[in-house]
């Protein structure tokens, strides 16, 4: 077959979605000889793959996500290479491409959280992007000749909101790297650099507004008045944007001490943070998988988790569980876990264990099947 992937996500500086997007490309190389691949890059990620068999080639696509361009020249590259089958790993599928295809749905946040919180644009501009978003979405999961999800919770959801048939959808779970680059000598050294001085909570991840996060920053404010607590650190790992600008204004306007913001972080000295980190915390109200709570568990950190449906599915009882919309039982579940050592050493011990449940090429052996059936 002559399959094409948009890889236009590609790489992990494009959060989950580009990691989802590379780890599929980089596990298919290594199970799948036979089949012709055409991945779809802009010019930006270009440089960023380059194809380990003969049988992956790389193309320019340089047209942005969610534009005009994307939905009327797209299309027309695509047709270039005749392909049999195409995956396109987010919604954003051109209306005007008409040869079989497949998309992954990785959570419907854009129905559950259209605010104007979530944007910088004019509101005018955004409740039209919103709409054209929803048409989009919509026409690619009717469209589609299959749909993968990430979790059974977003199947339900897909199925509770399109009324598709459940046959239609596959569920691939995706995955954590599960090893470390550690030197703990020079632990300390890099936290300095950083500006932190344990014991500290951290969160990873992008600051939208489904994360949670000014309640997550309210929780840590009244933990540290708690007995014992005054000397605790709130770190926030993500690459700067509109978002964490307003958060720090947050901050600074209710006067919080003690709240780091560290930008992006590269993977080796995040694996120090988690290495070193009292506690790991993830607030979100939304999710469709919640990788970094994986990738947490997998560096050998405690994870604290909202009680969203999807995270009890993928993190199962290998998390300390808190209502996310409640600031005091955030805080509370935070404090147990800084507090009983022992419950630590359980929630550390059952986190290596789950992260053993996923694999990213168990994942990509998945997909192929559904290439190779359709």
């Amino acid at each position: 077959m002559r399959i094409g992937i948009d890889a236009r996500f590609f790489g992990v500086k494009r959060k989950g979605l580009g990691r989802y997007t590379q780890k599929l490309i980089e596990n298919l190389e290594k199970i799948d000889l036979d089949n012709q691949y055409f991945i779809f890059l802009q010019k930006v990620n270009f440089d960023e793959y380059e194809p380990k068999n003969s049988n992956f080639t790389k193309v320019l696509a340089d047209y942005r996500w969610y534009s005009l361009k994307e939905q009327l020249e797209f299309p027309k590259l695509l047709n270039k290479y005749k392909l049999d089958l195409m995956h396109f790993p987010h919604f954003n599928v051109p209306v005007f491409y008409f040869r079989k295809f497949i998309v992954t749905i990785h959570d419907l946040i854009l129905i559950y959280f259209p605010t104007r919180r979530s944007t910088t644009l004019h509101p005018i501009i955004y409740w039209f992007k919103y709409l054209m978003y929803k048409i989009v979405i919509r026409s690619a999961i009717f469209r589609a000749d299959r749909l993968i999800t990430v979790s059974n919770f977003t199947k339900e959801d897909i199925l509770k909101q399109y009324h598709v048939s459940k046959d239609k959808i596959t569920v691939t779970y995706e995955a954590c790297e599960d090893f470390c680059m550690l030197t703990p000598n020079k632990d300390e050294k890099i936290l300095a650099r950083y500006g932190i001085i344990k014991p500290y909570i951290m969160y990873v991840g992008n600051a939208y507004p489904h994360k949670n996060l000014e309640r997550l920053v309210r929780a840590f404010d009244r933990l540290r008045k708690e007995p014992g607590k005054n000397n605790l650190k709130l770190v926030f790992v993500g690459k700067e944007d509109y978002f964490y600008v307003r958060l720090k204004k947050m901050v600074e306007d209710e006067h919080i001490e003690s709240v780091i913001f560290t930008g992006y972080v590269p993977d080796y000295d995040l694996d120090v943070f988690f290495h070193n980190v009292s506690v790991y915390v993830w607030p979100s109200l939304y999710e469709g998988f919640g990788l970094s709570p994986l990738e947490a568990m997998a560096k050998g950190a405690p994870v604290v988790s909202s009680d969203h449906p999807c995270m009890r599915e993928i993190l199962e009882d290998s998390a300390y569980y808190f209502d996310a919309k409640n600031v005091d039982k955030m805080a509370g579940a935070i404090s147990k876990v800084l507090d009983d050592q022992d419950l630590r050493a359980e929630l550390m011990r059952k986190g290596f264990q789950q992260i053993k449940k996923y694999s990213w090429k168990k994942m990509a052996e998945q997909t192929l099947e559904i290439y190779k059936k359709l």
